[in-house]
């Protein structure tokens, strides 16, 4: 069986957004794991490192970062895009170049945040 699998941080980015915007971003996100042998650069980004994938998603004015799993796709965090442009502006990265993003390490700290930490 096929699932979308949220952590306890993005579940708990989305519990913060109105019900209709959940939806929304629900909605949108039309990704099934063989979508990622073919992405579409409008909608995807990549981001690798040390041997993991971690893909981006855009949907609306929202980026859901998540990676394959046994039974589907885990969300690791859901974020609107003013909070990514804030954390590249803080970071002096550009804002379309995945691999800079790989390289950092705070980006991976930012994604592996568990709810614990506010």
């Amino acid at each position: 069986m096929f699932q979308i699998i949220f952590n306890d941080l993005s579940a708990a980015e989305m519990a913060a957004l109105p019900k209709l915007l959940q939806l929304e971003i629900l909605g949108e996100f039309q990704v099934l794991p063989d979508d990622l042998e073919n992405l579409d650069p409008k909608r995807f980004g990549k981001v690798a490192r040390d041997g993991r994938t971690l893909y981006r998603y855009r949907a609306g004015d929202y980026r859901i970062y998540f990676e394959p799993h046994d039974h589907g796709l885990l969300i690791r965090r859901v974020l609107s895009k003013n909070t990514i442009r804030d954390f590249l502006f803080r970071t002096s990265l550009p804002m379309a170049e995945d691999e800079q993003l790989a390289g950092n390490h705070k980006f991976w700290e930012l994604i592996e945040q568990d709810g614990a930490k506010s």
